[in-house]
């Protein structure tokens, strides 16, 4: 979601665009509360957009903004003169501004309540609340050029994940249509790095043709787990291409020597938004020579270019015939061309980058290469996944149990957020999956236990976004609403359905149900603002299955079971007896592999090759 502008009745004439006041009726309009939240996040300790804030004596706040210009410009304040303004505002009117603090400060406290009581299982997680979902995220697609909404067009994931998984279940091919054309648009569009891979935060017009040049870590990462859902749905070669080529930039140009991903580069280099990633045709035919030519005409390279006077590169519908050929000639030389553009581009200046290395951003990429090898089969991502995961957990905490948010320079900073907290412990669960390493399980236990200890909310469900022991915000928020990320309490609640299972807890279950069963009616309804919640709400639709496997010759089967698209099903493996988790209790172990397929602990026959399980899932 963008910043929107905001009108402030006490100082409107220093900032109108960034003061903090916005009425909203909730009951009307929840679906735009998250609006309001963005700005107002930092104030409560938890993070989202940067923001400077002024409080009163008694750290109430009442002004603040995302982003003050060293001078005026654009009709936007310069921070000299909004800091001038407030002081006047202060000292001139301060019985207004301490009024707009009480109200601001209401109002967070009354928006920390929502959800609904009474709803019943049987009635929320139904198949035809699925459809409603799907029917609701369908009057907002662009059936044309992809996505949802109109310009900005953000990439929407977990929307477009939802399209992929409600197809898988009930065969819709208008879901599977929509889905696959959105990502294919921004494959082709200018949002994507035709050159170096790699995705921009999103596109400023309707056909994904110019982006917003910022490139963040967490639009990446979730951008490269539904592209891996979609490979393993449709085995198109382009969506495993794009998944190859964005984890090459983020170890590129993202990825510290210790294993750690940075947060961001920024869209500005010498002063230019996109001037590191635009060219000339003089510029490309410099460089290409003889490829120039079909180099030029494949990526619609034009002399006068299509966005002020230089070319974003793109492929124009006329050219989808030879994207997608399989000539191995073809492709091997738009490759070379595009690494000759990438070695060109090098010698450039770079974009500003941004080298916190944040745990919440870092798990969902390490989340993102665990599903990248699922879907590929390439173990370099497996690796990645474990190296980075080994930085994050010697980094980040000093006891193996109380986290960092940030890590610069060496330094972990800042207590750590429930988005941290449950964003690992859900990609602890990814590693254990590929890695059939049940220690990842055990830490991601011992983690949950921690936030259910130190973040749990005793009078709701949900669970609130700072720890207890934080007590430098002035009220203790609880976040629920997806957005650029998805929210800590819907992946919590995914995470404690999926460990309820590993170690039959019923009262995790029961907890991750009561949480769904609150927001079921504003899933259901705003589909595109708690989508993955609605996610999670499929997988309660359609149950859970445990799948193990067993034997010392696992390593052989691991990836073409993973490989299997099997979106609501625990996994585990293990090559000798392990009597720790009840899924892996009692099962046979032999040389050759043994293939159980289970519900709620209640197992059929193993299988004993590979070829009889995946004809079940054809």
């Amino acid at each position: 979601m963008e910043r929107e502008s905001f009108e402030d009745p006490v100082v409107a004439d220093i900032m109108n665009e960034h003061f903090i006041n916005i009425k909203i009726d909730r009951e009307e309009r929840p679906d735009l509360d998250h609006i309001y939240m963005d700005a107002v996040q930092v104030m409560t300790g938890s993070g989202g957009w940067p923001l400077n804030v002024f409080l009163t004596p008694d750290a109430k706040p009442f002004y603040g903004g995302t982003y003050f210009p060293p001078r005026k410009a654009f009709n936007r304040a310069s921070w000299t003169d909004t800091l001038q303004g407030v002081i006047n505002a202060f000292s001139e009117r301060q019985n207004e501004v301490v009024a707009q603090a009480e109200g601001l400060t209401a109002h967070l406290l009354k928006s920390n309540v929502f959800g609904e009581a009474g709803n019943e299982t049987g009635k929320a997680f139904t198949k035809e609340n699925a459809e409603l979902i799907f029917q609701n995220l369908m009057k907002s697609a662009d059936k044309k050029e992809g996505g949802f909404g109109t310009a900005p067009k953000f990439p929407q994931t977990f929307s477009i994940q939802y399209l992929l998984r409600y197809f898988h279940f009930y065969r819709s091919q208008e879901a599977l249509q929509q889905a696959c054309l959105s990502l294919d648009k921004m494959i082709d569009g200018g949002i994507y790095d035709q050159v170096g891979g790699g995705f921009a935060r999103y596109s400023t017009d309707n056909e994904w043709l110019v982006p917003h040049f910022e490139k963040m870590l967490y639009d990446n990462a979730l951008i490269v787990t539904v592209l891996a859902e979609a490979y393993q749905l449709t085995h198109h070669a382009r969506y495993a291409d794009a998944i190859d080529q964005t984890i090459a930039f983020i170890e590129r140009e993202m990825m510290s020597p210790e294993g750690g991903f940075y947060s961001a580069l920024d869209a500005d280099s010498e002063g230019e938004e996109g001037r590191y990633y635009v060219w000339t045709k003089k510029e490309v035919e410099a460089l290409l020579e003889d490829d120039a030519e079909l180099f030029c005409k494949f990526y619609d390279i034009t002399e006068k270019g299509n966005w002020e006077g230089k070319n974003i590169l793109h492929i124009p519908a006329s050219q989808q015939p030879l994207a997608e050929t399989d000539e191995s000639g073809l492709r091997h030389r738009f490759e070379n061309a595009r690494q000759k553009l990438l070695t060109g581009r090098a010698k450039r200046i770079r974009p500003l980058l941004d080298d916190k290395i944040l745990l919440n951003w870092n798990a969902l990429m390490n989340s993102a290469c665990c599903k990248a090898y699922i879907a590929t089969g390439n173990d370099h991502y497996r690796q990645l996944a474990v190296r980075n995961m080994n930085f994050l957990l010697g980094s980040f905490s000093t006891n193996g149990e109380v986290f960092f948010h940030t890590c610069k320079d060496g330094k972990a900073r800042f207590t750590a957020f429930l988005d941290d907290y449950t964003f690992l412990v859900q990609a602890l669960i990814g590693l254990q999956e590929i890695t059939g390493d049940g220690s990842y399980l055990l830490r991601a236990k011992k983690l949950t236990e921690y936030v259910l200890n130190g973040f749990a909310d005793t009078a709701s469900p949900f669970f609130f976004f700072t720890d207890a022991q934080q007590t430098d915000v002035i009220v203790r928020k609880k976040e629920i609403y997806d957005s650029a990320i998805p929210s800590g309490n819907s992946v919590m609640a995914g995470n404690l359905l999926y460990l309820a299972r590993v170690f039959d807890i019923k009262e995790w279950a029961e907890k991750a149900e009561a949480m769904h069963l609150s927001l079921s009616a504003l899933v259901i309804r705003y589909p595109m603002s708690f989508g993955n919640w609605a996610n999670y709400l499929l997988l309660l639709v359609n149950g859970m299955k445990e799948i193990v496997i067993t034997g010392q010759k696992i390593n052989e089967i691991l990836f073409e079971i993973l490989h299997i698209f099997m979106p609501t099903r625990v996994f585990q493996s293990s090559s000798v007896p392990n009597e720790i988790f009840p899924l892996l209790r009692g099962k046979q172990y032999f040389e050759s592999v043994l293939i159980y397929e289970c519900e709620n602990y209640v197992c059929n026959l193993p299988l004993t090759s590979l070829s009889s399980f995946t004809q079940r899932f054809e």
